[in-house]
């Protein structure tokens, strides 16, 4: 596996998980394969929309390729917004107006319990494999922070006082979904041969 594709058109989600793989991946993005266009995720979960995209590109170019999704799951609101997280105020994936929603809808809720899961598929000539990361934690009523993105200043890791979006981004990323389920790759990838 020399060549390996990671389903994102972000450069910084590229760079963080090459950094992670170290030198002895090839790690490319969509665009580094002339893939520019906006892949639809319409899968009712997590798993099959990393697995839509996953699987366009390996189908479409012949590349080993991975592809995540991410969801916040409230216990209160049945696992809302889960998969619709990015778009649940609207498809114009308003972070702002997600959490006003969020917080909308759990005025008055006790239980504040979320988690939130990333689920990443890999594609390859030979195997399919998932990979999953979990943060639990609560949702507050306020937002508190300026850094990270999406929920992060309504969300409060379990064992922490602050919230995601109050933690240095090397704090979050040992305890992050995202970044455990990277982990959970990397190390996989780590132990397959470079032919």
């Amino acid at each position: 596996m020399k060549k390996l594709v990671f389903a994102t058109h972000n450069h910084n989600k590229l760079n963080e998980v090459q950094e992670m793989l170290g030198d002895g991946k090839n790690l490319q993005g969509l665009y580094d394969i002339g893939c520019k266009e906006d892949i639809i995720e319409d899968g009712l979960t997590l798993e099959d929309n990393a697995k839509i995209k996953a699987n366009y590109v390996f189908n479409t170019y012949g590349i080993s390729c991975f592809a995540d999704d991410t969801g916040l799951e409230v216990e209160a609101l049945d696992g809302a917004p889960g998969v619709i997280s990015a778009r649940y105020a609207g498809e114009e994936k308003n972070a702002e107006a997600n959490m006003n929603k969020l917080l909308e809808n759990l005025h008055g809720e006790t239980n504040r319990n979320a988690q939130f899961r990333t689920v990443i598929y890999l594609k390859t000539d030979t195997q399919e494999l998932l990979f999953e990361g979990i943060c639990k934690g609560q949702i507050i009523s306020q937002k508190k922070g300026t850094k990270g993105f999406g929920y992060d200043p309504i969300f409060i890791p379990d064992g922490y006082d602050q919230t995601f979006a109050e933690l240095s981004s090397e704090e979050k990323n040992k305890i992050s979904h995202r970044g455990l389920a990277f982990q959970k790759l990397v190390e996989y990838l780590s132990k397959t041969n470079n032919d």
